[in-house]
Parts: C-alpha cells; structure tokens; sequence
C-alpha cells in the first residue's frame, strides 16, 4: 500500500514538472527594441565657398572746403572663399570675398579757386574683405561676429575738370547668421560696416582735398561645404 502511495506521488510530481516545462517553452521572448536613431551632431568645420550679393548706404565727402558730406548708395555681388573651425559650440572662422560693386553719390560743389558750381562725386567699383569669423553653434543654425581688413577703389570725380580712381585699405566690422539648409549647402544673411579711410584727390583743381568712402552693407549668400 505504502509502495503504490509512493508511486503515485511521484507520478503526480513528474506530471507537475512536466506541465511546468511546456509551460515556460511556450512563452516567447519579449521581442527586441532597438533605442531610437541618433544622427551624429552636426560640424561646421572645413572648408567652403559661395556667391553673396546685397545692398549698400552711406556717406563721402571731398576735404578743405571742396563740398559738404553726401550719400552714397547702390549695390554688390561676388564670391566667398572660407574655412571654418569647431570646438564644443563655439567656431573659429576664416573669410575672404571680393564683389563687384556699383556704389555711388553726388553732390553739386564749389571748387576752390574756380568760382563757379560744379558736381562732385565719388565711386566704389570693386570690393574685397578678408575677415576673421566668431560664431556659437546651435546645431545647425549659427550667428557669428566678424572683422577684418577691407580693400576697394574710391574713384573721385569734378565734372569736367577730373578725376582720379585710388586703391585704399580700411577696415571693416559686423555680425550675421548662417543657418544649414540641407546637405552641404548653408544660407547666411550679414551686415557688415565698411571704412575705406581716405583717397587723395588730383592736384588742381583739387589740391589740398581728399575724399573719404564709408559704407553700411547688408547681403546675403549661399555656401556649399566640403
């Protein structure tokens, strides 16, 4: 009787264990998720160039008497090379760019010593800066500010009595952004202010005079990075 007791418990236990293993092989797995794709942070860092044109204002003048200050306006349009620098947020920048440029004025003047009126005016034809570039990133979209050496024509004129077109360096300072629009290209739109100093005039009728050339330019451009 004891014999048969034992037996059957221990039936009863193989049958338990046996349950409880085909229950656990017919549980599947959770299935797998993988963590959302993280695309690696975005770098300004290397080279680029582009195109930039825009507009321009601001004031010239003719010295010792020659003709009061006048505004000068017009505009611009060329071509960027630079190379950019990034550590954490902050980038490092090198720019250069030369534009052709249409920015003039007039006045009407009294020569000295010719006694009758006259029309002074004074010319940019050609512009180039090369500048240092700070800029913080976020992400994709940066603004930066910039400053550096400029170098243009002042072309100087009397309406009939001369002219006299002079090569001067200045110096130049200001600010953008410049914002990652897709793939390698970014857009950027800056103000920058530009003194080119000082241009002597011609002898007579324009001895003793010089002429100043001081602009206020806003631009925008388009780069491809490499």
């Amino acid at each position: 009787m004891k014999k048969k007791l034992l037996l059957a418990t221990a039936g009863v236990i193989a049958l338990g264990v046996t349950a409880a293993s085909a229950a656990d092989l017919g549980r599947r797995a959770a299935p797998y998720k993988a963590p959302p794709y993280q695309p690696p942070p975005f770098s300004w860092t290397g080279f680029y160039v582009g195109i930039n044109g825009g507009g321009a204002w601001g004031r010239s003048d003719y010295s010792a008497g020659v003709s009061p200050s006048f505004d000068v306006s017009g505009g611009l349009v060329g071509g960027t090379l630079g190379y950019n620098w990034q550590t954490g947020p902050v980038v490092f920048g090198l720019e250069g760019d030369i534009d052709w440029a249409h920015i003039s004025g007039s006045t009407t003047c009294l020569p000295a010593g010719l006694g009758v009126a006259s029309t002074c005016d004074a010319r940019n034809d050609w512009l180039g800066t090369v500048r240092g570039r700070l800029g913080y990133a976020f992400d994709r979209v940066m603004p930066y500010v910039t400053g550096g050496l400029a170098v243009g024509n002042i072309k100087t004129s009397i309406a009939g009595l001369g002219s006299r077109d002079e090569t001067n360096a200045g110096w130049t300072l200001g600010g953008g952004v410049e914002v990652n629009i897709t793939g390698p290209w970014s857009a950027k739109v800056e103000y920058l202010y530009v003194d080119l100093g000082r241009a002597d005039n011609p002898d007579t009728p324009f001895s003793g005079s010089d002429s100043k050339f001081q602009t206020n330019i806003v631009r925008a451009g388009l780069n491809y990075h490499f």
